[in-house]
């Protein structure tokens, strides 16, 4: 069974979350302080984290981050009290998939779980892959896409990214040359309403562009259309 593990030092929104979260057939695991809930994430290997921001011993900023540094890849949904940007940004540079605003209904908690998890399984039908059934691969310059292995390559060394850096190259890579704003890049990608959060879909381009461009100055490979959004370029090896 698919185990969620989720971090919140209120008793009321972890027992909420645990009632919703099982019932819609998933095994869960709590913590109540960011201690705990860093332990648990090494000892229990979950499937996904909901990770809250706020959290005595060690908050989710801080929990994310060791994660990360650990070199644990577990999808994390991390949840702020905050109507701050300033923070959700943060928590999706050091490796956060998603976040929600808190208050939230446990209806929407549930659905971010669901395509989380379709996400970093390589499941979800949100991502286009418009390649010809024989084609095992996207070559775009000395990237190499593998869409069933879901694995990047450039000039064969293969990059580390994460499940939503994958999903946006590859809808990038599958529409080489077409222009496409921030919004139509959050409805493709995340697939659910983003509206004002374009940023998002900056600080996700900006990763890609350290872990595939020569020069993140002068991009080769995902460029910025001012005023608009941006492209990929349809680069020869």
């Amino acid at each position: 069974m698919t185990k969620i593990l989720v971090v919140d030092d209120e008793s009321s929104i972890v027992t909420l979350l645990q009632f919703n979260i099982e019932k819609a057939g998933f095994d869960v695991v709590t913590a109540e302080d960011g201690r705990m809930g860093y332990e648990l994430a090494l000892t229990e290997k979950p499937d996904l984290i909901v990770l809250d921001l706020m959290l005595p011993e060690m908050d989710g900023i801080e929990v994310c981050k060791q994660l990360r540094q650990d070199k644990v890849e577990t999808p994390i949904l991390m949840l702020t009290a905050k109507d701050d940007e300033l923070d959700k940004i943060i928590g999706l540079e050091l490796g956060a998939d998603d976040y929600l605003t808190k208050p939230f209904s446990p209806r929407e908690v549930v659905a971010r779980i669901k395509a989380i998890l379709r996400r970093s399984a390589g499941k979800s039908a949100d991502v286009e892959l418009e390649v010809a059934p024989k084609e095992k691969a996207l070559h775009v310059g000395d990237l190499k896409i593998l869409t069933e292995s879901y694995e990047v390559y450039l000039q064969d060394e293969l990059l580390d990214l994460t499940p939503k850096e994958f999903e946006l190259l590859l809808y990038l890579a599958n529409h080489r040359g077409k222009v496409f704003s921030r919004d139509q890049l959050l409805d493709a990608v995340w697939n659910y309403d983003y509206i004002g959060e374009t940023r998002i879909v900056d600080v996700h381009v900006s990763h890609l562009r350290d872990k595939i461009e020569a020069d993140t100055k002068k991009p080769q490979y995902i460029k910025t259309i001012r005023g608009f959004g941006y492209k990929m370029e349809n680069v020869r090896s």
